[in-house]
């Protein structure tokens, strides 16, 4: 399944700490690095505040309960509720804050991930699948949630929090700090053992995260063939044979969490041993007090803590620089389609399109348009017809600038398209596509598009005039009705009138029909050739289409085989020179003929 295949591709895990790839996380990070010591400063006091509980418990053990004086316990007691209280509120403070940045810093990773995406050539997204992109604005993101929340913060507060806790078992008995260091090689090894194992699971683990999430995409988006053909005992097994792949993964990596977390507490407990052996020979020689033991045992209960934690960071910082890594190549792929340093645009619009010898191709030398030339005068209805593959919707494409030409000159109203910015251009163009995209919403958003300047009246009477009215008498709230994702409550005919409705709408210079009647019926398109007669007037528009009949009105039609202009010229022009387009009407109508859907001989082509 190569869906699956690319997935696996972009899970390969690069190292666990790249400094290019955090120097440039850390720039989202910037803004807020006052709000970050903040956190770090909260931490380190809870630190501090901890410490200060064991210390006020060593004074009250040896100067108060083994003296067994009462009198003025109570006041350890209230300072030592007094630091708890503190402690409570920098921890809240820390917390709050940190995940307070993951926030912030998610939020505008996502907002430059999705501007970035729309400012992208189309071509862009026809070699990437719209999952992997999902998964970036998504997925991606999350992970580095996960870094700027609770990794940056704990981090540098882990690496603090050890200095201090080290400096604190010194300062307190460096004889019995050494004793207690004598087990951290134990730990080391421990420590190095796991990343490399858990390094490996964590692997595992997103590739079959990966195969599992591109099996259930393909295959709920393929549901109807799955269903039509009874394929739902066979998916399921395979689902279940990758379910279970995901599940054994998952317990390896369990496996190693559940080994390192008892050895560490083991070597713990070890330390802990070796302290109470020692503690009590320095208790027993008068050179330890038993509040200094207690003491002790806290502050190395408080040292293994961050070794613990930072074990599980390196987990976090792994899946951050494999996720900042995807989505920096996503955030490096430059725009092809950009506005030059000086853009041109005509004082007055009048909508004269002019193809120069253009040639264009996907894939060069694979040329999908080869030395076209034409021109359409303001105001003219212009047709293009010719086989799937001519070229038709590429010329289209070149027209709005979702890609760009390699050689030849499209001008419009005598200046070149690349010469103008490409939202003055896209703002006088109005493109009416066969397979209609509905947004989720109502009726007004998806023919507004979200612009404000259309008011609720334009938009009424955009869908009157394309005679969606007679569908909106079935619901209560009219234009506000809410539409389905992907319009899963209209029918094809619908979806074709609402777009119509959107050109209207917005009142375009220019009208592109890329086949937009070929999927209505016949007595929908009756219901909307009124309105786009009455929507071409005095308004430029190209017609692509396949049913021959809709454009035998036009001033011009355009005849494109295999990437080349062929012929040129009204209907009655083309079907005299028995040339492609007689070609084409002819085969159309002897099959509209033997089908019983058009009415007109084939006689009466033939004269």
């Amino acid at each position: 399944m190569s869906g699956a295949q690319n997935y696996h591709e972009e899970e390969v895990l690069g190292k666990a700490y790249d400094a290019r790839l955090m120097k440039r996380l850390l720039t989202f990070v910037r803004p807020y690095r006052w709000v970050i010591v903040a956190a770090v400063g909260a931490l380190l006091l809870s630190a501090l505040f901890q410490t200060s509980l064991a210390f006020i418990t060593k004074h009250g053990i040896d100067d108060y309960i083994l003296k067994g004086n009462a009198k003025g316990f109570h006041l350890i007691a209230l300072a030592y509720l007094a630091i708890i209280v503190l402690t409570l509120g920098v921890s809240y403070a820390e917390i709050y804050t940190t995940w307070w940045v993951g926030q912030h810093v998610q939020y505008d990773i996502r907002m430059k991930i999705f501007r970035h995406l729309q400012n992208l050539h189309l071509g862009y997204f026809d070699k990437n699948p719209v999952g992997r992109l999902v998964t970036r604005v998504t997925n991606d993101v999350n992970t580095l949630d996960d870094l700027f929340s609770s990794g940056v913060v704990n981090i540098i507060g882990d690496i603090l929090m050890l200095v201090f806790f080290v400096g604190a078992l010194l300062y307190v008995n460096w004889k019995l700090a050494l004793v207690v260091f004598v087990t951290v090689p134990l730990l080391l090894v421990a420590t190095f053992f796991f990343r490399a194992k858990a390094r490996d699971a964590y692997r595992s683990v997103r590739l079959k995260i990966a195969r599992i999430n591109a099996f259930v995409q393909e295959h709920l988006t393929g549901m109807q063939i799955v269903q039509l053909f009874t394929r739902e005992e066979e998916t399921l097994g395979k689902f279940d044979d990758i379910n279970r792949d995901l599940r054994s993964a998952h317990f390896r990596s369990v496996l190693y969490y559940a080994v390192f977390y008892p050895t560490v507490e083991i070597i713990g407990a070890f330390s802990a041993g070796l302290l109470f052996y020692y503690g009590g020979k320095m208790i027993e020689m008068n050179t330890l007090s038993f509040g200094d033991l207690v003491l002790f045992i806290y502050l190395v209960e408080r040292f293994f803590q961050p070794i613990r934690d930072l074990s599980e960071k390196y987990n976090i910082l792994q899946a951050s620089m494999a996720s900042s890594e995807r989505i920096f190549k996503l955030l490096d792929t430059e725009p092809q389609i950009v506005d030059k340093a000086v853009t041109r645009t005509p004082e007055k619009f009048a909508g004269k399109i002019e193809f120069d010898h253009v040639k264009f191709a996907y894939n060069e030398p694979e040329w999908v348009l080869n030395d076209v030339s034409f021109t359409v005068e303001p105001g003219e209805k212009v047709a293009i017809v010719g086989a799937t593959g001519a070229g038709k919707t590429s010329l289209i494409s070149l027209l709005y600038r979702f890609y760009d030409y390699q050689h030849g000159s499209i001008r419009l109203d005598g200046i070149d398209l690349k010469d103008y910015p490409v939202e003055t251009l896209r703002s006088h163009l109005a493109l009416v596509l066969q397979d209609v995209f509905i947004f989720s919403g109502d009726y007004t958003t998806n023919v507004r598009l979200r612009d404000k300047k259309i008011s609720d009246e334009v938009v009424t009477e955009a869908l009157r005039r394309v005679g969606f009215n007679r569908f909106l008498h079935q619901h209560e709230e009219g234009i506000h009705t809410e539409v389905k994702e992907r319009g899963a409550t209209l029918s094809t005919g619908q979806k074709q009138l609402l777009s119509f409705a959107r050109a209207l709408a917005f009142d375009p210079d220019i009208l592109i029909l890329d086949e937009a009647t070929s999927s209505v019926d016949t007595e929908t398109e009756h219901l909307i050739q009124s309105a786009l007669e009455e929507l071409l007037k005095g308004r430029t528009s190209i017609i692509i289409a396949h049913r021959l009949s809709t454009i035998e009105k036009a001033d011009k039609i355009i005849v494109l085989h295999h990437g080349t202009l062929r012929e040129m010229g009204k209907h009655e022009e083309l079907l005299k020179k028995r040339g492609i387009y007689y070609k084409l009407y002819q085969l159309q109508y002897k099959r509209q003929d033997s089908t019983g859907r058009e009415d007109k001989p084939v006689a009466e082509i033939r004269k």
